[in-house]
């Protein structure tokens, strides 16, 4: 979803999609995500333990989060010149990492 969410707004900086109206801002992004979606949604159904997978509901949520977050980190490093982590957004990705591991303990 980063690439949905957040790739307009790398799109607009560079000079593409600045002119575009937010509806069509909107369908571009729903297109993409409509993309991510068809990954993620068979992942969790794979995964989901109800369907012979290995993990629960808070597993796959948990993960999915943690997920988001590097491919986040990466996104904005990669494509946003102006943006630095700081100690506080180091801090808070290891709290979501002590979240997988707190939810995978037993």
């Amino acid at each position: 979803m980063t690439f949905a969410w957040y790739g307009h707004l790398k799109l607009q900086s560079s000079g593409v999609s600045s002119s575009w109206p937010l509806w069509l801002v909107i369908l571009f992004s729903w297109g993409i995500a409509l993309i991510e979606y068809s990954f993620q949604v068979p992942a969790n159904r794979i995964g989901f333990e109800g369907n012979g997978g290995p993990y629960s509901l808070m597993h796959l949520k948990i993960m999915q989060e943690v997920i988001t977050l590097v491919v986040f980190v990466i996104f904005s490093v990669v494509f946003f010149d102006n943006f630095q982590l700081r100690w506080n957004h180091y801090a808070a990705m290891l709290l979501l990492v002590g979240a997988v591991a707190l939810v995978f303990y037993k």
